[in-house]
């Protein structure tokens, strides 16, 4: 059985070349099957974290106090401070722009890293399937760089059934070099006969296929699954307390004229920023909330602390008397 459809935008941004603008929001298009398994105490059940230690003392380290370090040699750290980090991130564009357009049979396959689907967004539609027709008839796909949680990403885009599919690649400089790996020659150099090569051939055109993914299944987290829910029905289960957070989603690019767009995109024209629209303002609501929430405890503190105080005075005035 196949995966359900997303239904949340992951990204919303824009895919550009020449000066053309297409909105679009990002969706996963994998989904993690394996049941994911957090650290509970086996007596209470609550969930058991991480502490930040010191290796060396062992006493626990706050996160104030905690720097990044890159090993530069043997035992030897260059330390960064946080903003120097935050000042070295990439600039977030909400645009995957188009740099080149490749044949997809050029981009080895080890490149591959990510797949999300993506969906046109706003009046779109047309431009969208502007893209995806003349990626088809073209053979070609798009190369650009996308900013994804503050991490850039080399990506492609290529169609895939009616859309549009962004594939995250990894960078060159992530690539191997086969080089120091001791692999065979040519059929000659190990010495590889007509004979061995054509009934190699013959095995493997006896299982030749059409490409059927659903025959292949995981079949651990099949079976881990099937113990969950032996285990739940059994009544084997602990309450653990959950803490769900938003992600907040961008807001997308505007959409120009098509016809006039492609015009002036052949003619070498400058082309348009993509337009910004303010954040909603039910985030700024949630962000009133949470200030509002924040102070109330303050406050309620504050009387918690002076009611407190004025209780031990009284007990000191009354052993005073007493005395």
């Amino acid at each position: 059985m196949a995966a359900p459809a997303p239904t949340r935008a992951l990204w919303k941004g824009s895919i550009s070349f020449g000066l053309v603008f297409i909105p679009i929001a990002l969706h996963s298009a994998t989904v993690e099957v394996r049941p994911k398994m957090k650290m509970l105490d086996s007596e209470t059940g609550a969930p058991v974290g991480y502490k930040k230690v010191d290796k060396v003392t062992g006493e626990a380290v706050s996160q104030a106090d905690v720097v990044k370090g890159v090993e530069v040699d043997k035992g030897q750290y260059v330390t960064l401070t946080k903003d120097e980090i935050r000042e070295a991130l990439p600039k977030t564009t909400q645009t995957i722009e188009i740099e080149s357009f490749v044949k997809l049979e050029e981009v080895p396959t080890i490149y591959f890293n990510k797949p999300y689907l993506t969906s046109p967004t706003g009046k779109a539609q047309k431009v969208y399937a502007l893209l995806r027709d003349v990626l088809r008839r073209t053979g070609r796909v798009g190369v650009g760089r996308i900013v994804v949680s503050t991490k850039q990403h080399l990506a492609l885009v290529l169609p895939h059934g009616d859309g549009l599919v962004v594939n995250l690649l990894r960078w060159h400089e992530e690539i191997r070099d086969q080089t120091g790996l001791q692999l065979p020659g040519d059929a000659k150099e190990v010495g590889l006969t007509d004979r061995e090569l054509k009934m190699g051939e013959q095995l493997v055109l006896d299982l030749a296929d059409e490409w059927h993914p659903e025959r292949f299944r995981d079949e651990f987290a099949e079976k881990v699954q099937a113990l969950i829910e032996a285990k739940r029905r059994a009544g084997e289960v602990k309450q653990v307390a959950e803490i769900m957070g938003d992600e907040a989603v961008p807001a997308s690019a505007e959409v120009f004229d098509l016809t006039e767009l492609l015009r002036r995109s052949l003619k070498g024209g400058a082309a348009p920023a993509p337009s910004r629209t303010p954040a909603p303002a039910p985030k700024k609501a949630a962000a009133r909330s949470v200030k509002t929430a924040a102070n109330d405890e303050r406050e309620r503190a504050a009387a918690a602390a002076k009611t407190t105080g004025k209780a031990k005075a009284t007990v000191k005035a009354s052993k005073r008397k007493s005395a």
